[in-house]
């Protein structure tokens, strides 16, 4: 194993903490709130977790969505890496099929020259948003371009990071820059996200770590970490699997209030879910909304899988689900109204593990 390699992608468990806990931002903006204030919260949330010993701070790609301000990963983390000094930065992750391999190649060959060490880059092969959207996004030549070729887009995406075309291929004499040629500092470890088990499996044979969205496929996540530890052949990158998986987490100071935060991210996703995005609805009009039975029954199911409550309530169920997975690192995500709320979740969860930097 690349030992460095290794070690940026293993964390260390601080406090009483079973695994590294690390953040996922999707950079919310709520009703009456706007994309600057999100961003705003965003660096005050990294710099937090920098404070209080999160393992890494990653940001995802969405498009097309009103309430979820992250549609330029690059930009946001480069923005970040002005403001924090050791935290690990990524995405998770960056939509392979909507980008030419190049460009992330040179977008993330940046980041790892502004924080040197301290950048992952996290693809995933779903567009982020919807067909139509996904269409705007892509060169004319490349509509046709889908999961099927996420493999192959890979691959090319690691030679151009790597700077190692072979002799004759078209683009043995293409560098992104910067990148290795330019100095010794490497590239960006690669991750591969996933909610199914086709990266999960891509993941274990190329022997790279692997990120499950938990958060949004729970039904198919132990199927799909089995599936990268029998898939796992060790590589340059790993001698032995490495998973982390995505959980929707939120901590208040009481119960009740905790309920009433979440509640905006279940109503959210109703919309979402029924061709209706929009910004992240207060907790008083996520209280007063009347759910159908249809959209009930899948609020119900919905935040069966948020771990939500008191810290201790929160600690409690990150610790069961961290032995029922046998993840290695837990990635927290909290989806809220206000920007207060998910910055004291993350406070309050830090505090129950004694988590201090």
């Amino acid at each position: 194993m690349d030992k460095n390699r290794g070690d940026d992608i293993r964390g260390k468990a601080e406090g009483t903490a079973p695994v590294p806990l690390s953040v996922l931002d999707l950079v919310s903006v709520g009703q009456g709130r706007t994309a600057t204030q999100a961003l705003r919260t965003s660096v005050d949330i990294a710099q937090l977790a920098e404070r209080r010993g999160y393992h890494r701070f990653w940001v995802a790609e969405h498009h097309s969505m009103p309430g979820v301000a992250s549609s330029s990963p690059a930009v946001i983390l480069a923005h970040l890496t002005a403001h924090t000094e050791r935290i690990r930065l990524g995405s998770g992750g960056v939509m392979l099929p909507n980008h030419a391999p190049l460009v992330i190649a040179e977008q993330f060959g940046t980041l790892e020259a502004m924080a040197p060490g301290r950048i992952d880059l996290g693809l995933g092969r779903a567009p982020g948003t919807d067909g139509a959207t996904a269409a705007a996004l892509r060169r004319t030549d490349r509509l046709n371009e889908g999961a099927d070729d996420f493999p192959q887009q890979l691959a090319e995406l690691t030679r151009f990071l790597d700077d190692d075309f072979p002799d004759g291929h078209p683009y043995s004499r293409i560098h992104a820059v910067p990148g290795p040629v330019q100095g010794p500092a490497g590239r960006p470890p690669i991750w591969l996200l996933g909610s199914s088990g086709f990266s999960a499996r891509l993941a274990g044979v190329l022997g790279l770590p692997f990120a499950f969205a938990h958060h949004f496929s729970a039904q198919n996540t132990i199927p799909a970490l089995d599936l990268y530890r029998e898939s796992f052949k060790p590589s340059a990158v790993l001698d032995a699997p490495y998973a982390l998986i995505g959980v929707s987490a939120l901590a208040a100071d009481e119960e009740r209030e905790a309920r009433r935060q979440v509640l905006t991210g279940a109503l959210s996703m109703v919309r979402l879910r029924t061709g209706r995005p929009g910004l992240i609805p207060t907790p008083e009009e996520a209280e007063a909304y009347s759910f159908s039975p249809m959209e009930r029954e899948f609020v119900d199911s919905w935040l069966g899988n948020v771990i939500h409550g008191t810290a201790d309530e929160v600690r409690s169920g990150l610790n069961d689900l961290a032995k029922r997975t046998g993840a290695d690192e837990l990635m927290i995500t909290a989806n809220a109204h206000g920007g207060g709320a998910r910055v004291r979740s993350y406070e309050l969860i830090a505090d129950a593990y004694g988590l201090d930097g």
